[in-house]
């Protein structure tokens, strides 16, 4: 009878996981690869270490690809798979299509762990660690990644396209879009605070610097030398002008300066604004912004994983066994 009960309480904790849009992460264990693969982590924080030094862009590519893979039904690599005649693939979704990389420094690491333990390191699970230590090697904090994360057999670009939050979103859009995924509004705040680091095309806050009025008047001219009216959609500027190549709070003092490269960036300190409070209080405390955010990676990387026997251990990230 005991046996019995016990296994109500597992399934009864499984369906209640399963309700809380999958994250649960009872499933995932920081020591999933010790005894089956003990180097890797140490293969890909080499490999992230490396890559970063060499484009410091690529810390915040890596980031980008966890979370896109993830807001994508589940952390399970879907992202990193290529189209083939039965499904097309995530890569080529608006929110992806010719923004999206760091694709080779995760075949890379993949190429290493194959030959240290062929068969075991899930491309999920990859994709989780690099975007840590990638946040790690700008001089951001760090968190334990739970692992044991299985890879898709599929993609969907629509899903990616539906689910991927725009940066043309307001503020009401951006909640949504995040509570859709079981995220609270201080949670999607401290997220958006990944601005901190990279790049964004000119096609994407043209509208934002010429159109937009709650912006700082020189702030906007300085950008226009980059980003001109009617060209130059693919002239690439950092998302936070102040100190780009490192993962710090300078993006939400950014905010409180109107000073927010995109519209859904600014969206978070508008006037009267619900999140301005989060946005002034993370401006002012970079150890607040950091645990937070520490804390909503780990809830990200929670996100619906395949476990157990579902999915598969890819061989090639870029397709399905």
């Amino acid at each position: 009878m005991a046996i019995h009960s016990s296994n109500n309480n597992y399934f009864y904790i499984m369906f209640i996981c399963s309700l809380l849009f999958g994250i649960c992460s009872s499933q995932l264990t920081s020591n999933f690869y010790d005894s089956t693969c003990p180097k890797a982590l140490s293969i890909i924080k080499s490999a992230v270490a490396s890559a970063v030094a060499k484009e410091h862009r690529m810390g915040a590519s890596l980031l980008r690809l966890h979370f896109h893979d993830c807001f994508v039904n589940g952390c399970d690599a879907s992202i990193l798979l290529d189209d083939t005649l039965t499904f097309t693939g995530e890569k080529t979704a608006a929110p992806n299509l010719n923004s999206v990389r760091g694709f080779d420094v995760i075949d890379n690491i993949k190429s290493q762990l194959e030959s240290a333990c062929p068969g075991i390191v899930s491309c999920a699970d990859i994709l989780a660690i690099a975007a840590r230590d990638s946040v790690v090697s700008l001089g951001g904090p760090s968190w334990n990644v739970g692992l044991g994360r299985r890879d898709s057999t599929s993609a969907s670009k629509d899903a990616a396209t539906k689910d991927i939050p725009s940066p043309l979103l307001d503020l009401s859009g951006l909640i949504t879009a995040f509570s859709n995924k079981g995220f609270t509004t201080q949670e999607m705040v401290v997220l958006s605070g990944a601005h901190t680091t990279g790049q964004a095309r000119c096609q994407i806050f043209r509208g934002r610097i010429y159109n937009e009025t709650n912006i700082d008047t020189n702030f906007a001219t300085s950008m226009k030398s980059n980003c001109p009216s009617s060209d130059g959609d693919s002239n690439l500027t950092a998302l936070d002008v102040t100190t780009n190549v490192l993962f710090d709070n300078a993006y939400f003092k950014n905010l409180v300066n109107n000073k927010g490269l995109l519209h859904s960036d600014q969206q978070l300190f508008i006037s009267g604004g619900s999140t301005n409070s989060l946005v002034t209080n993370y401006s002012n405390s970079y150890s607040a912004f950091f645990a937070d955010f520490a804390s909503a990676m780990v809830k990200m990387g929670n996100l619906s994983p395949l476990t157990g026997t579902t999915g598969q251990i890819r061989a090639n990230c870029t397709k399905v066994n």
